[in-house]
């Protein structure tokens, strides 16, 4: 799916997100993610995460959704900041310029690695039948991973800075950071994905 896409179309204007950060430096070094973070097929190449594509249509179409767009569409919520995606965009990319003065760094690829070391690799469900029950722990396929990731790292965010001082663009360079270096102290996305994973440990 995503070798017929990767790019090989050569653009009139090289496509940078908010015309600074280039797409060619991130990678995907983990190859079960290459069809599931959209960073480098010519269509996830924009120069504002605002696309307007109707990716809810189709079962699995979301995989190629921007990344940095999904991260917006994960900011949007609870109620007073539904819709308000003009917000979410301005706080990523207000967010990406903190990332990139406190690593010297891409902030698309730190965003990338970020979803890669976010999502946990090993959940657990319940097995069973007849009101017995038994947890029983399962692998988690990529899609789910990237999913959760995007998810917590929203979540972690606005947590955090619910009735504080501190800025959601500044909580959210941290936690991209944080969870970049797999940094379970700091990061909420981090500390969650190794609680699922402690957890589905003891139900092998």
């Amino acid at each position: 799916m995503a070798e017929e896409q990767v790019v090989t179309v050569k653009f009139a204007n090289q496509p940078k997100l908010f015309g600074k950060w280039d797409y060619d430096e991130v990678l995907v070094t983990d190859p079960c993610f290459k069809d599931y973070i959209a960073v480098q097929t010519s269509k996830s190449r924009v120069f504002v995460p605002h696309t307007a594509g109707r990716y809810q249509r189709k079962k699995f179409r979301k995989a190629q959704c921007p990344i940095v767009e999904r991260l917006a569409g994960a900011l949007m919520f609870h109620g007073r900041n539904t819709g308000k995606k003009v917000k979410a965009v301005a706080i990523i990319r207000h967010a990406f310029e903190i990332v990139h003065l406190l690593t010297g760094k891409n902030p698309l690829a730190v965003l990338s690695l970020a979803v890669q070391r976010g999502g946990a690799r090993e959940d657990f469900t319940k097995v069973g039948t007849g009101g017995v029950a038994k947890q029983q722990a399962v692998d988690v396929a990529p899609i789910r991973r990237v999913n959760e990731a995007v998810h917590n790292l929203a979540k972690g965010v606005r947590d955090s800075v619910f009735k504080k001082m501190k800025t959601i663009a500044e909580a959210l360079a941290d936690e991209l950071i944080a969870a970049a270096n797999e940094d379970g102290q700091k990061s909420y996305t981090i500390k969650k994905r190794d609680e699922l994973e402690k957890v589905a440990k003891t139900n092998r």
